[in-house]
């Protein structure tokens, strides 16, 4: 059986250094101003796509709000089960720029698991997998104890 390789859903969107995933944004130099995905600065009038600087935005934040998705989202999410099962989201506030970004929760976690306010981290896992593939995308998996089996 040949080994799979592992690529990003979507290209340039985050990146793992020394083992740590991260998102890759955008920041207006000499504000705090950040943007992401990173392009998303384009639509800022104040600034020209040529003066923003690519950064590495916080691994950790904390839920600012969270729900399950009942239904499949639109591509590029591609079930990983059939019939499709329902996946936790979470609204992340991240620590030092404080923006919110959306994603998946860290599998094995539930709604019922989770709390505004909780501290999470991201990871890069698994998002689907082909014959030749297995793609990836960022997680939020909270940063306390592990889910309980009761849920």
């Amino acid at each position: 059986m040949a080994t799979k390789t592992t690529v990003p859903a979507v290209e340039g969107l985050f990146t793992v250094v020394d083992g740590h995933a991260h998102l890759i944004g955008g920041k207006i130099p000499g504000r705090e101003s950040y943007f992401f995905p990173k392009h998303l600065a384009g639509a800022d009038p104040a600034v020209g796509p040529t003066e923003l600087e690519e950064v590495r935005l916080s691994r950790r934040g904390t839920i600012w709000s969270f729900s399950n998705s009942e239904y499949p989202p639109p591509p590029p999410f591609v079930p990983r089960t059939d019939p499709y099962e329902p996946i936790t989201i979470a609204a992340v506030e991240l620590a030092t720029e404080k923006m919110v970004i959306l994603g998946q929760v860290a599998d094995g976690w539930t709604v019922h698991d989770l709390e505004v306010g909780m501290e999470v981290e991201l990871i890069v896992d698994t998002l689907y997998e082909d014959d030749e593939h297995v793609y990836t995308v960022w997680k939020w998996r909270p940063t306390g104890d592990a889910p309980s089996e009761e849920n």
